[in-house]
């Protein structure tokens, strides 16, 4: 059985409709912004809070949608699963890589790409970001 990570997740989505995916220094994968809920902490909290630390972003809880719980194989703990409370936040605001972000990427949803991605985003959050973006409004 393997042991569980609870994090919280940004779908982050830029006025362009494109979704921020972001690398951790020292790994390969990219994933959507987002980090550890602390104990005691609510998913929501973590989010804003990681969100600031990792990217500068200023966050009103109130922007970010639920979109549900999510999990699979963690991309940089062998043995571990992701347990992600996914949000969806729309931002017009500039990022910055900071913390422990090295590299940050906007991705449009007809892009293909080559980067490697966490098994969360590649299997789970693209595929429903994609879906979300496409949808007629």
């Amino acid at each position: 059985m393997s042991q569980i990570i609870r994090i919280a997740a940004a779908l982050l989505i830029d006025p362009q409709s494109r979704t921020l995916l972001v690398r951790k220094r020292g790994t390969q994968a990219f994933m959507q912004p987002g980090g550890k809920i602390d104990a005691g902490e609510s998913p929501q909290a973590a989010l804003v809070r990681e969100l600031h630390e990792e990217l500068g972003l200023r966050l009103d809880p109130a922007q970010a949608v639920y979109l549900g719980q999510f999990s699979a194989p963690a991309a940089n703990e062998p043995g571990f699963e992701v347990l992600a409370e996914l949000f969806r936040v729309d931002s017009a605001e500039d990022v910055a890589p900071a913390a422990e972000i090295e590299e940050v990427v906007w991705l449009a949803a007809d892009q293909i790409t080559d980067l490697e991605l966490a098994p969360l985003t590649r299997d789970l959050i693209l595929p429903l970001y994609r879906q979300a973006v496409s949808a007629p409004r």
